[in-house]
């Protein structure tokens, strides 16, 4: 019986919006009240309605007027020609100079349009040579440089201008074709990718017996040929994603409380609740839960996850070649290889990273291919969200115009390209340094640039 009215009450909760209808419906029905419902309630829900619309675009303009404002510079990181240190340092140097969490008040938010501050991480091959780039606003560039230094003290960091900017426009006149897409995860972000951990660099093993992650990236990059570019952003910003508490009406969570949720469902099938026998309230008296060893692995690693400050992230790569390497119409190997980078992070019973929102349009074509110059067309949005580095604070057009909310099925996608609503995701910083760090010295790309000789103090007994 108890299970029964507990059930009911769980209904109730998740179900009131479509009880309190049916019941408002009833009445209005039984009573004849539609006619004074029209007359005299609809001129005050379209006030309402018209006053919400009002005040979303009222927060959109104030806060695209704020990070307008926002003064965006390239550092690029030339790593030491030695990296004796493991991914841990990154992973140090994201959480001391990226982590930049607040508490932005009312007058803040509403009334300057306030927004958290973001940051990209970029690998770039410019026709084969390999950089890593940090985009941020102009404020933080000394926290980077101070933090960066702290944990290699060899490399060096200089402004640079802005790379995207060398390629024009994608359109069937230009000089360039494109293919790019985002990425999302396979399974809830409570999952954990594979990290530098379960690569055992964290035990410093010796050079030769290193086994990086990043280094197929790095290797693919560096073989472009001229004319060829591949560009990977990895944008962040510290996480504040919340969701709904199944069961309560108006109670949220954060990120963290979600991954214990998700680790109870896992275990759910291995747990027993026992209630205590000795009383007539029904009162629970121990929870068992037993892993099974199959699982061992994936509940330490979701459980570690949460240990660190986790960052919402939106991952996109791009394959940009002159039409002469890269025609129109055709697929280079080089543009399906791009595809696979990060297949190294995967792991089965863990979580991995998922192509979506590809520029080669299969959702938009349905049973027939897209024509060359609208699959171009796509590239070209895709180079226009990279140069804006846009994950965050989208722009109205994306508001307006994007599958993500209205679903255009075939043949109707064909005629209407909507946005495609880019995703994101938490990972912690642990997965961030894994993503993107220096290579150590096994990696022997001569493509990759490094800073060719060590800086020392002089010596204290030069005569003067």
């Amino acid at each position: 019986m108890n299970e029964f009215l507990d059930a009911v009450e769980n209904g109730i909760k998740e179900y009131w919006p479509w009880l309190l209808a049916i019941i408002l419906g009833y009445f209005f029905w039984r009573y004849n009240l539609w006619h004074s419902l029209i007359r005299e309630l609809l001129p005050l829900i379209g006030t309402i309605f018209l006053g919400w619309v009002a005040w979303k675009l009222w927060v959109h303009y104030i806060r695209q007027d704020f990070i307008s404002g926002i003064d965006f510079v390239l550092l690029e990181i030339i790593p030491p020609r030695d990296v004796e240190r493991n991914p841990k340092a990154m992973e140090l140097f994201i959480t001391n100079a990226l982590y930049h969490w607040s508490m932005k008040g009312g007058k803040e938010s509403y009334w300057q349009g306030a927004v958290w501050f973001w940051f990209s991480l970029e690998l770039v091959s410019l026709e084969g040579q390999v950089h890593f780039y940090i985009r941020t606003p102009s404020r933080i560039r000394s926290l980077i440089e101070t933090q960066m230094y702290a944990q290699y003290p060899q490399a060096q960091v200089k402004v640079v201008e802005d790379y995207t900017l060398a390629v024009d426009k994608i359109t069937p006149s230009s000089a360039w074709n494109a293919w790019g897409c985002e990425f999302g995860l396979l399974k809830p972000e409570a999952y954990p990718i594979k990290t530098y951990i379960d690569f055992g660099l964290d035990k410093d093993p010796k050079e030769e017996y290193k086994i990086d992650p990043i280094s197929p990236i790095i290797e693919f990059f560096g073989s472009l040929g001229k004319g060829e570019q591949a560009w990977m952003q990895v944008i962040i910003t510290p996480s504040k994603k919340i969701y709904h508490t199944h069961g309560t009406w108006f109670k949220k969570h954060d990120w963290v409380e979600e991954a214990k949720k998700q680790l109870e469902k896992l275990l759910l099938p291995y747990t027993s609740k026992r209630d205590d026998p000795g009383t007539n309230v029904i009162k629970l008296a121990r929870i068992e839960v037993r892993v099974p060893s199959f699982l061992d692995r994936v509940v330490k690693a979701m459980s570690a996850k949460t240990g660190k400050l986790g960052f919402e992230t939106g991952i996109r790569i791009m394959y940009l070649a002159k039409k002469e390497v890269y025609p129109v119409g055709s697929r280079t190997n080089n543009s399906r290889n791009i595809r696979l980078i990060f297949r190294q992070y995967t792991t089965p019973d863990s979580n991995g990273l998922n192509r979506i929102n590809s520029a080669q349009a299969d959702a938009y074509g349905g049973i027939f291919t897209l024509p060359p110059h609208k699959i171009m067309r796509l590239a070209n949005r895709m180079l226009h969200e990279y140069r804006e580095r846009s994950f965050f604070h989208l722009p109205l057009r994306h508001h307006l115009f994007n599958n993500h909310k209205i679903y255009l099925h075939w043949p109707i996608s064909r005629l209407f390209m909507a946005y495609k609503h880019p995703e994101t995701f938490v990972l912690n910083t642990e997965e961030l340094a894994t993503l993107w760090h220096f290579p150590g010295q096994i990696l022997k790309v001569p493509t990759l640039t490094r800073i060719e000789s060590k800086e020392a103090s002089p010596p204290p007994n030069l005569p003067i």
